[in-house]
């Protein structure tokens, strides 16, 4: 079992929350987050290069000189790859780069690499992320309680939360994305991962239903109190 700590937002700990690798997958193939990602990079190229080849280029298709007589390399085009300002032999043409491998090994891999985070320790839980304002120091404040203040951070909420969001864009290093919208180089880019309790019931749930895994009992993610939170909820 993997053990996180359960924070509130002034970055206190006030619990702590149990999630079991098999949930996940059981384990971290690396193979298939590359081949994954290379998909995902691949998918986002535009395919817009080209390349002018000599029968393109501008310019007259007259002979440089006569063949024989001047002593020189004999010539024709002045069009051809082997001249300045020629065409270019081979060039790269628009072209499509898309791809895709398998459904399966694709949400494989969404779960193997956020349990990749959790077995890293790069994974944050907070109880809840509700802003006093709409305002980017809001955010950046909690950032800095967490101690992730300056690091590349991918936020995930169970649901679209504009306040949120708008609060977090203009933050540099940080993304945020729904946990239903996660895929393999999203959560493998950033370094840390932010997740509220909410955000990693939703997570586990749809983790389940890809792998197949049935818990033996209720693994409902629901904070355990430390004994010092536990002390002074009963003085």
């Amino acid at each position: 079992m993997i053990t996180l700590n359960v924070y509130n937002q002034q970055g206190d700990a006030i619990g702590t929350v149990q999630i079991d690798p098999a949930e996940f997958g059981g384990r971290v193939n690396k193979q298939l987050l590359h081949d994954v990602v290379l998909m995902h990079l691949a998918n986002r190229r535009r395919g817009t290069h080209a390349t002018k080849r000599r029968g393109e280029v501008a310019g007259s298709t007259r002979k440089l000189y006569r063949q024989k007589g001047t002593g020189r390399a004999r010539a024709g085009t002045r069009r051809t790859n082997k001249r300045v300002g020629g065409g270019t032999a081979k060039g790269p043409k628009p072209r499509d780069y898309e791809y895709h491998l398998p459904k399966k090994a694709v949400r494989a891999a969404i779960c193997q690499a956020v349990l990749s985070k959790f077995l890293d320790n790069e994974a944050v839980i907070v109880d809840t992320l509700q802003l006093p304002e709409i305002k980017t120091k809001q955010m950046a404040k909690i950032l800095k309680n967490l101690r992730l203040e300056g690091t590349s951070t991918l936020i995930g909420l169970h649901e679209y939360n504009p306040e949120v969001y708008r609060a977090a864009r203009n933050l540099p290093k940080v993304l945020m994305y729904p946990v239903t919208e996660f895929n393999t180089y999203v959560v493998l880019r950033q370094k840390r991962l932010l997740l509220t309790l909410k955000a990693l019931e939703t997570l586990r749930q749809r983790a389940r239903a890809i792998v197949g895994y049935t818990p033996a009992s209720n693994g409902s993610p629901v904070a355990t109190p430390s004994p010092e939170s536990a002390a002074i909820a009963t003085t």
